[in-house]
C-alpha cells in the first residue's frame, strides 16, 4: 500500500495490524491507551469497584476479629486463673505456718506473722494482697510496701509501640460503646482493700472468687479472694487486686499486631487489585473505546473510518474470547455491508439492461411504420417486462433472505422424503421433455436440523437447473449417501456441462451461463441463493463436471454434478 506505515512497538505486521494513513480510528485509539497509563481509576468505574471490593472483604474481617476480640477474651482468662493461682499459693503459705491443733486468732497476732510474709514476698508493681480475719477485718496488705526490681525485668510489663493503636483509640472506644461487650464488673476508683471486700465475705464462707472492674480511666482490674483454713475452717481470707491496665496493655500490643498486618494487606491488595484492574478493565477500556471511536463525538454521525476492534485473542480468558467475538462481529458487520454495496451494484447494473431494451423498443415503437415491426416491438417490451418483473422478484426475495433465515427455527425432517417428493413432482417435467429421471436413495431414513421449505428451495433449483440444460435422450441422476457426520446429496445430467471459465463464477449473484435463445429467461440468482442457504446450515456446495477419470481434462464433459454436503 502505497504511503502505509507498519504500527507502532511493531516488529513484524501483518493483515489487519497494518495502518494506513487513513486509519484515523486507529490512531485515535493508540493515543487514547499512551495517555491512559497503567490504570485510570477517575476514569474506570470497574476498577474502582475491584478495589473497593477487595478492601471490603479485609476490612469486615479485620472488624470481625477486633469486634469478637477472641485474644482479650483468651487473656483475661489466662490472667484470672494466674492470679487466683497466685492467691491460693499465698493463702498456702500461711496455711503451713498454722498450728494443727491449737486455735488461731489472726487479729491478735495468734499464729504466723502476717505482716512479715508479705513484706518478703517479691510483689509485682501495682499488685496488691490484702489479709483479713475470719470476722472480714484488714490485717495486713501491701499497699505502700516498697517493691524490689523483678529478676526478670522483661516481665515488668509489655512496651511494645501502640501507634495505630493509640491513634485509633477513641474511634474504637466509641465503636466499642455501641457494639461491643460492656464489662459486668464494677466501675472503681482505685484498687485497694474496698474493691476485695465485697469478695472477702464470700471467701471466707469456703469458696474462690474473683472479679474483673474497670476503674475510671477504663482499665481493667482483677481482683480474687480465697479462704485460709485450718482443718477445714476459714480463719481469715487472702486478696489480690492485679495492677490497672496490665491486661489492657497486653490487648492493645495484640490489637496493634492485628492492625499492623491489616495495614499491610490494605496494600498489598490496593497492589494486587490495581494489576488486576489493569488486566481487566484496562482490555475492556479499550474494546470499548474502540466501538465508540465508530461514532463521532456529537453521536450524531457514525466516523467514515472502520471499527478496529484490539486482537486479544491471545489471552486465554473471557476477555480474549469477548476480542475474539467483537472481531468476529465487526468483520461479519463490514463483510455483510460490502456485501450490501455489491449486490446493490449489481442490482443496478442488472436492472439498466432491461431497461434499456425498454427504452429503444418504445423508441423505435414511436418511429415504426410498418406492423409487423411494430409486432416484434411490442414482443421486445413484453419479454423486458416479464424479464424485469422476474428479476425485481428474484432480488427481493434474496434480499429477504438473510433475515429468514434468522428468524426461522431449525426442526428435523426426513430428508429422504423432501427430495423424494421433489423427484415425484419435478420427474414428471423431464419426463414430458424426453429426458430419463433417476433417483438413488437408501432405504432407511436420513433425518436432519433444518430448515425444511429452505432446502427444498436449493433442490428445486439444482433439478430445474438440470432439466433446462438437457435435451431429448438425456438423463438425470439425484442420488443420495450417509457418511460418517455428513450427508451427499449429488444431481447429476449429461447436458452439455458447464464452461471451465464458469465454474468459479457459477454461484455468482446475477451469473448466468445459458444459451442464446434462454436469455432473459433467469436473473442468474439462483444458485447464489442455493449456495446462501447451504452455507447457513453449516454445508458446502460446489459444481463440477464428469469425466472419466483418466480423461483429459481439456476434453468435452459428459455432463455437469452439483453436489450438497449437510452436517447429520
Amino acid at each position: 500500500m502505497v504511503g502505509a506505515k507498519p504500527a507502532k512497538h511493531a516488529d513484524v505486521v501483518l493483515g489487519e495490524d497494518w495502518i494506513g494513513p487513513d486509519a484515523a480510528a486507529e490512531s485515535e485509539a493508540r493515543a487514547k491507551r499512551d495517555r491512559r497509563g497503567v490504570i485510570a481509576m477517575n476514569r474506570s468505574p470497574l476498577a474502582r469497584k475491584i478495589i473497593t471490593f477487595n478492601l471490603l472483604a479485609i476490612l469486615v474481617l479485620v472488624a470481625g476479629v477486633l469486634f469478637l476480640n477472641p485474644f482479650r477474651d483468651s487473656l483475661v482468662i489466662q490472667r484470672e486463673r494466674g492470679i487466683v493461682i497466685e492467691a491460693e499459693l499465698i493463702s498456702g503459705f500461711l496455711e503451713a505456718q498454722l498450728p494443727e491443733n491449737a486455735p488461731v486468732n489472726l487479729t491478735v497476732g495468734d499464729g504466723p506473722d502476717v505482716a512479715g510474709t508479705l513484706a518478703a514476698l517479691e510483689i509485682p508493681n501495682a499488685v496488691n494482697i490484702f489479709v483479713y480475719d475470719n470476722a472480714g477485718g484488714l490485717i495486713a496488705s501491701t499497699v505502700g510496701q516498697e517493691r524490689r526490681p523483678s529478676p526478670v525485668p522483661s516481665l515488668e510489663g509489655d512496651n511494645r509501640s501502640t501507634l495505630i493503636t493509640d491513634f485509633l483509640d477513641n474511634i474504637w472506644g466509641g465503636l466499642s460503646g455501641i457494639f461491643g461487650k460492656e464489662n459486668d464488673g464494677p466501675v472503681v476508683e482505685t484498687a485497694n482493700e474496698a474493691l476485695v471486700a465485697s469478695l472477702v465475705s464470700a471467701a471466707l464462707k469456703g469458696g474462690t472468687e474473683v472479679q474483673s472492674s474497670t476503674d475510671v480511666f477504663g482499665n481493667t482490674i482483677f481482683t480474687v479472694a480465697t479462704p485460709i483454713l485450718q482443718g477445714g475452717t476459714p480463719v481469715g481470707a487472702v486478696a489480690i487486686a492485679s495492677a490497672a491496665g496490665e491486661i489492657d496493655q497486653l490487648v492493645r500490643s495484640e490489637r496493634e499486631q492485628v492492625l499492623q498486618m491489616f495495614v499491610i494487606a490494605i496494600l498489598v491488595s490496593i497492589g494486587l487489585s490495581l494489576v488486576l484492574a489493569s488486566t481487566i478493565a484496562n482490555p475492556l477500556s479499550d474494546l470499548a473505546a474502540a466501538a465508540e471511536i465508530g461514532r463521532e463525538k456529537n453521536a450524531r454521525r457514525f466516523s467514515p473510518n472502520r471499527v478496529r476492534i484490539p486482537d486479544l485473542t491471545a489471552r486465554p480468558d473471557e476477555i480474549g474470547r469477548l476480542s475474539g467475538a467483537l472481531r468476529g462481529m465487526v468483520a461479519a458487520l463490514y463483510d455483510r455491508i460490502d456485501a450490501n454495496e455489491q449486490f446493490a451494484a449489481d442490482v443496478a447494473h442488472e436492472i439498466k439492461n432491461p431497461l434499456a431494451s425498454l427504452r429503444s423498443a418504445v423508441t423505435s415503437l414511436r418511429q415504426s411504420k410498418r406492423e409487423d415491426h411494430k409486432i416484434k416491438l411490442m414482443d421486445v417490451i413484453e419479454h423486458d417486462t416479464i424479464r424485469l418483473d422476474r428479476l425485481v422478484s428474484d432480488i427481493s426475495n434474496a434480499s429477504r433472505l438473510d433475515s429468514e433465515l434468522v428468524k426461522e427455527d431449525e426442526e428435523p425432517f426426513d430428508l429422504l422424503t423432501m427430495i423424494g417428493n421433489i423427484g415425484d413432482f419435478l420427474g414428471n417435467d423431464a419426463r414430458e421433455k424426453g429426458v430419463e429421471f433417476i433417483t438413488d436413495m437408501p432405504s432407511d431414513p436420513i433425518v436432519i436440523d433444518g430448515l425444511e421449505s429452505r432446502l427444498a428451495q436449493v433442490f428445486v433449483n439444482l433439478i430445474s437447473n438440470a432439466i433446462s440444460f438437457c435435451e431429448d435422450g438425456d438423463a438425470i441422476r439425484v442420488w443420495v449417501r450417509k457418511r460418517e457426520n455428513r450427508v451427499l446429496v449429488v444431481v447429476e445430467d449429461t447436458g452439455p456441462g458447464i464452461p471451465e471459465q464458469a465454474l468459479t463464477k457459477i454461484f455468482n449473484r446475477f451469473y448466468t451461463e445459458r444459451p442464446v435463445d434462454h436469455f432473459g429467461n433467469n436473473s442468474g440468482l439462483g444458485l447464489a441463493i442455493s449456495k446462501q442457504i447451504v452455507e447457513a446450515h453449516g454445508g458446502v456446495i460446489w459444481a463440477e463436471n464428469i469425466r472419466p477419470t483418466d480423461a483429459d481434462v481439456t476434453s468435452d464433459p459428459l455432463g455437469a454434478r452439483f453436489v450438497v454436503g449437510l452436517p447429520v
